[in-house]
């Protein structure tokens, strides 16, 4: 009982100090003014929340809510704004001051009069982080079993985060998409390892949860059906076929209850049974203009992409020049065309998901063989994750996956799916930024744990005396 207590108190202090460098990094950021980006999606729809207890499209619709009472809307999920509305109650100078970059944002107040300040999501954010950070950790143990997996997969994914604490220090859902994600997939994991259903319909309501966070994460729920069968396939308890249909079924229905409120709610005050409106339409309009792609920024996009050494390199060899569509802010950026052609087709059609079947179909019938070539680089750039670490993880997680597969130790692919899937997903729908994919630092920073670990394992050294061998779960009863 002690030797247990000591266990649990170390990895409680781990994920203290995990938590404390996450939120120094964050807190120590440069002031944002919170019209910035996307930070006004989310304020204005949990001012909306809390003026006139309707949850609206926010930036998104023709409404200025200063004046007017909005119509209801989903184009945005829900999870963020109420975490942003549920801030604002507990601090109320954060309120004050989102409220009043919501009132200058619609020109109802000086900006001047604002303050900035934004400690409490600040403070959420890093324990969300921090709660992701640990989550990897504990999978990776389950994975690679061997203590030390844990502190090196932790420590790698704290060190993959910061180079986007800049990023986290908005008011963006980053943080609760990344911890959310890795929670599912934990308990995906921990599925495959242990006998019942529990962690299986756990997974079903992490995986909602996510959904409500971002709803592009819905494509996930048939691809975890397949890993779950994959897996009890692969352990032999698919001979239990009773076992694994309570599974399956336990997966589905907890899902299905967790979004079911939204997709109500929405049916009744908006008209659609859906979890979202105009949102996928938008993304993949936007995602078109990269089909516009020269071959010359085709092939440069891969020397481009690598963190910090790529433009450096195309600067001091073909110049800035050559790829600044990849960037958002460069007036003829791949970004803009892509927001400007969404903003000519809405004001023509008015909505976009009428006619966004029309649409695709053209894109398609003129430049199918474009927007899968196009999808390539576009996954290269998104999956380099960590800044300069990634350098180091990206190829670990490589080498590592061609190794499980030469020893057929499947679990840890199993685990990479889905977010290899939302990689390849981010690539065919929406576009390159490593903000989507954030999430590859889970299989990334665990692939690299267990290559330093043989590493010492092998020549001896600080963990020599840990067990290391890569071996697989034992089979579920």
């Amino acid at each position: 009982m002690r030797h247990r207590f000591d266990f649990l108190g170390t990895r409680f202090v781990f994920s203290l100090c995990i938590f404390a460098v996450l939120a120094a990094a964050i807190l120590t950021r440069p002031a944002k003014w919170m019209g910035d980006f996307d930070q006004s999606f989310y304020l204005t729809i949990a001012y909306d929340l809390d003026r006139y207890g309707v949850y609206s499209n926010g930036m998104f619709d023709d409404v200025n809510s200063v004046d007017a009472r909005p119509a209801p809307g989903m184009f945005i999920a829900p999870l963020y704004p109420l975490l942003v509305l549920a801030a604002t109650k507990i601090d109320p100078r954060f309120a004050a001051a989102a409220w009043c970059s919501v009132e200058a944002n619609h020109e109802r107040r000086n900006r001047d009069s604002c303050e900035t300040y934004s400690r409490p999501m600040h403070l959420i954010h890093a324990l969300l982080l921090a709660l992701g950070v640990v989550a990897v950790a504990r999978a990776a143990e389950l994975i690679f079993p061997g203590m030390a997996t844990f502190w090196l997969t932790g420590v790698f994914v704290t060190i993959g985060l910061q180079p986007t604490e800049e990023l986290f220090s908005f008011v963006m859902t980053e943080s609760l998409t990344f911890s959310l994600f890795s929670l599912t997939t934990l308990a995906l994991v921990k599925s495959w390892t242990a006998p019942g259903w529990r962690y299986v319909a756990l997974t079903g309501v992490l995986l909602g949860l996510l959904c409500l966070t971002r709803t592009a994460f819905i494509v996930l729920a048939p691809v975890m059906l397949v890993l779950i069968a994959i897996n009890a396939r692969r352990t032999g308890s698919a001979l239990a076929g009773r076992t694994l249909w309570q599974s399956l079924a336990a997966f589905a229905v907890c899902f299905a209850v967790t979004i079911a409120p939204w997709a109500i709610r929405n049916s009744i005050s908006v008209g659609k049974f859906a979890m979202t409106e105009e949102y996928g339409a938008a993304s993949m309009v936007e995602r078109f203009a990269f089909n516009r792609m020269t071959p010359k920024e085709f092939a440069l996009a891969f020397p481009y992409c690598l963190p910090t050494i790529g433009p450096c390199l195309i600067a001091s060899t073909v110049g800035t020049a050559a790829t600044g569509r990849f960037e958002w802010y460069t007036a003829d950026s791949f970004f803009r065309m892509g927001r400007a052609l969404r903003t000519e087709l809405l004001a023509v059609h008015k909505k976009l998901d009428p006619v966004i079947g029309e649409i695709f179909r053209a894109e398609m019938r003129d430049n199918w063989w474009r927007h899968i070539l196009v999808s390539i680089p576009l996954a290269w750039c998104g999956m380099w994750v960590g800044g300069m670490f990634g350098l180091f993880l990206a190829p670990a997680f490589a080498i590592a996956a061609i190794a499980a597969i030469r020893r057929r130790q499947w679990l840890f692919i199993l685990y990479a799916v889905p977010a290899l899937t939302m990689l390849a997903l981010h690539a065919g729908l929406a576009n390159h930024y490593t903000r989507y994919n954030l999430i590859l630092l889970g299989p990334f920073a665990a692939a690299a744990a267990w290559l330093v670990a043989q590493c010492f394992s092998r020549h001896g050294g600080l963990f020599s005396r840990v067990r290391w061998r890569w071996r697989a779960p034992a089979p579920m009863p």
